[in-house]
C-alpha cells in the first residue's frame, strides 16, 4: 500500500507507517482509541502492549555459535527498495538423507536490478551431525540454488522414500529431485513446475485426491514491476506495499504419477481468484477427510479453499470466519501454522500480520465454522506493535498443551527513525499455552534465545538433538541465522511419531492423529509447508506431561484407511509405517 496516496488519506489509515504489507481499514481514531484502551487495561508502557511476564519452565538457549551453522541471509537489495526484499525468505527442516537426525536448508535471495556486488549468494543446506552440530553440504547437494528464493516445502513427490524441494521463487519456481544418495537432481522440461516468471509466496504439497500422489499448490504474491516507485513518508524513502502492484493468482499443480505435472488452476477452480498470497497451509478444516487449503493474503481477505474431495475447489473464508479478523477487517497477513489449542480435536488456526494489528487466533468451532478467539485466549499479547511473520505451534515444555513462537521484525530498515513504538529489530516472542484456555507472554522469562534482537522472518521448529524437547531455526533478515536450543526445565514426557504412508502418498500429508494420555486427548496433522514460506514439523511431536506412555494412538491415514494402536511407551521416537508394527527408534534420552 502507497499509505501517502489520497485514497489512504481519505480513508484515514491509521499512522501505522504501514507500506501496505499490513493494510487494515482502521480509522486513525479507531486505532488510537483501541491503543490507549490497552494501555489503561493492562496498565503498561506503549511500547510493548503485553501481559505481565510470567515465570515458565520454558528456555531456549542460544546455540548459533556452539551449531556450526553460519548462514547468512541476503534480500539482494541495491537501494533501490524493492517489495520483494523485506518479504525474503523461508526456510525448511527435513531428514534429507534418513539418517533420523533433522536437517536445515536456508532459502536465500539474489542481487537485484541496480546491484553492484559480485557475490552469487545460494540457499544452504545444512546436514545434521548429531550432538547439536551441524555442516554445511550445500554444493556436494546440489541444492545451492542461486535463484531470488522466496518459499520452500520439501515432500516426497515420487513416492521412492527420499524428501524432495520445491522452491518458491521471484521468477520462475523448481523443484528438485532427491537422488537418495545425498544429492538432488533439478527437475526439468516441466514448464507447470515453473508457473511462470512470478513473485512467490508460501508453497504446501498436498493430495487434492487421494490418489497417492503429492500435488502442489504455490501461492503468489504481487505482479511485480521495476518500474513502480517506492514511497515516501516523512521524507523518507520506505518500501511500497502490495496495494501498488495488481493481484496475482496462485497455482495448483497436479502430480500426474509418471513423474509429469500439469497445471489445474483454472478446472480446480483457484485460478479465477487473484490475491497477495504469502504464508498458506494445508489441513482438512471441515474434517471431512480431505485436505482443503488455507492462504494468508497480504492486505485483502483470506482465502479458505474448501475441497469437495476430487481437487474442486470453492473459497469457504466468508462463510467459515477465518477471511477477516472479528473486526470485519482485512489484515496484513504474513505466516500461519494449525494445531488444537484446547483439546477439542478439532483444528484451530493462528495468523501473524502488520504491525499496529494483532496476530489472529481463528478458534475451530465446529461445523467448518471459526471464530476470532485473539482477546478471550490472550493469544495476540505482544503482537501489536512488531510485525510478525513465522509463526510455530509447538509444545516446548512437554505439558501436553501447544505453545506458540512467533518471529518479529519490521520491513523499513529506517523504520526507528520514523515511529517510536516499533523498530525494525526486535526479539522474538514465545506464548506458554495453560492448559487450552490461555496464552501468556513468557518472553523475557524464556531462555537467552529470547533476548537476540535482529529482523527475523521464518523459523523452523524440530527436535534437532532427538532429547524431546523441540528446538527453533530463525531466519533472519540480511544477517545471520539463529539456532536456539530447547533446554527446558523439568519438562514432561513426550512422543515423536515419524509416519511412512504405503497406500496414501508416502509423506503421509494430510494424515490426523490423536493422542489420548491422562484422560486427555491431543490431534495434529502432517503438514507439506506452514508458518512464513517454510516447511517444518512433520514429525509430529506430543508431550504427554507425566504419563509414563500414550494409552492410544489413533492414526487416521489419508484417504480413508485407520489404524490403533495402544500403550505406546513415552520419550520414544516412533516409526508407524501404514499397515505394519510400531518400530522405536533410537533418541539422546
Amino acid at each position: 500500500m502507497n499509505f501517502a496516496t489520497a485514497q489512504a488519506a481519505r480513508r484515514g489509515i491509521s499512522c501505522q507507517l504501514a507500506s501496505g504489507i499490513g493494510f487494515q481499514r482502521v480509522r486513525y481514531r479507531w486505532s488510537l482509541l483501541t491503543a490507549c484502551l490497552l494501555l489503561v487495561h493492562f496498565a503498561i508502557p506503549p511500547e510493548h502492549v503485553v501481559l505481565c511476564q510470567e515465570p515458565t519452565r520454558i528456555r531456549l538457549t542460544d546455540y548459533t555459535d556452539r551449531s556450526g551453522i553460519d548462514f547468512t541471509h541476503t534480500d539482494g537489495s541495491s537501494g533501490g527498495r524493492y517489495l520483494v526484499e523485506p518479504v525474503a525468505s523461508g526456510m525448511a527442516s527435513f531428514d534429507y538423507d534418513l539418517d533420523g537426525r533433522v536437517d536445515v536448508y536456508f532459502v536465500n535471495g539474489a542481487p537485484l536490478k541496480g546491484s553492484k556486488t559480485t557475490d552469487v549468494p545460494t540457499n544452504m543446506l545444512y546436514r545434521n551431525l548429531g550432538g547439536f552440530q551441524f555442516d554445511s553440504v550445500t554444493g556436494p547437494s546440489g541444492l545451492g540454488d542461486a535463484s531470488f528464493g522466496l518459499g520452500v516445502v520439501c515432500g516426497d513427490y515420487d513416492n521412492d522414500g527420499f524428501d524432495d524441494v520445491y522452491l518458491s521463487n521471484f521468477g520462475p519456481n523448481a523443484l528438485y529431485h532427491n537422488n537418495g544418495d545425498g544429492t538432488f537432481s533439478s527437475v526439468e522440461n516441466q514448464p507447470a513446475l515453473t508457473r511462470g516468471d512470478k513473485t512467490g509466496g508460501g508453497v504446501c504439497m498436498l493430495d487434492i485426491d487421494a490418489d497417492g500422489n503429492l500435488d502442489i499448490y504455490a501461492t503468489n504474491y504481487i505482479k511485480f514491476d521495476y518500474q513502480i516507485p517506492p514511497s515516501n513518508f516523512r521524507g523518507r524513502v520506505v518500501y511500497g506495499g502490495p496495494l501498488l502492484y495488481p493481484k496475482e493468482t496462485d497455482n495448483l499443480i497436479r502430480n500426474v504419477g509418471n513423474g509429469s505435472f500439469v497445471d489445474i488452476s483454472d478446472e480446480a477452480g483457484i485460478g479465477g481468484t487473484p490475491g497477495w498470497g504469502m504464508g498458506t497451509i494445508c489441513f482438512d478444516f471441515d474434517q471431512d477427510g480431505d485436505t482443503d487449503i488455507f492462504v494468508a493474503n497480504d492486505s485483502m481477505r483470506n482465502f479458505l479453499w474448501q475441497n469437495d474431495g476430487r481437487g474442486k475447489f470453492t473459497d469457504a473464508a466468508v462463510l467459515s470466519g477465518v477471511a477477516y479478523d472479528h473486526r470485519g477487517d482485512p489484515q496484513g497477513s504474513m505466516g500461519v501454522d494449525m494445531a488444537d489449542v484446547d483439546g477439542d480435536l478439532l483444528p484451530d488456526l493462528y495468523q501473524t500480520a502488520y504491525t499496529k494489528q494483532f496476530a489472529t487466533l481463528y478458534k475451530n468451532v465446529g461445523g467448518g465454522l471459526f471464530e476470532d478467539a485473539t482477546q478471550r485466549m490472550g493469544a495476540g499479547v505482544g503482537t501489536f506493535y512488531p510485525v510478525n511473520w513465522g509463526t510455530g505451534f509447538c509444545d516446548f515444555d512437554n505439558d501436553g498443551d501447544k505453545d506458540l513462537f512467533i518471529a518479529h521484525g519490521h520491513i523499513h530498515d529506517n523504520m526507528d527513525d520514523l515511529d517510536d513504538t516499533v523498530s525494525y529489530k526486535i526479539a522474538n516472542q514465545v506464548l506458554e499455552n495453560r492448559a487450552g484456555r490461555k496464552f501468556v507472554d513468557v518472553t523475557k522469562s524464556a531462555g537467552s534465545g529470547l533476548q537476540i534482537v535482529e529482523s527475523s522472518r521464518a523459523i523452523a521448529i524440530d527436535d534437532l538433538d532427538i532429547d524431546g524437547r523441540p528446538d527453533v531455526v530463525i531466519l533472519n533478515s540480511r544477517t545471520r541465522a539463529n539456532v536456539l536450543k530447547n533446554e527446558s526445565e523439568t519438562p514432561g514426557n513426550w512422543l515423536f511419531l515419524q509416519l511412512v504412508g504405503t497406500q496414501c502418498n508416502r509423506s503421509a500429508a494430510g494424515t490426523r492423529l490423536i493422542v489420548r494420555a491422562n484422560s486427555k486427548a491431543q490431534m495434529l496433522e502432517v503438514h507439506c509447508g506452514r508458518g512464513y514460506q517454510s516447511h517444518f514439523g512433520t514429525r509430529l511431536h506430543f508431550g504427554l506431561g507425566n504419563a509414563v506412555a500414550a494409552d492410544s494412538i489413533e492414526v487416521h491415514w489419508h484417504g480413508g484407511a485407520k489404524e490403533s494402536f495402544e500403550n505406546v511407551k513415552a520419550n520414544s521416537l516412533v516409526l508407524i509405517r501404514q499397515g505394519m508394527p510400531l518400530l522405536h527408534m533410537e533418541t539422546s534420552r
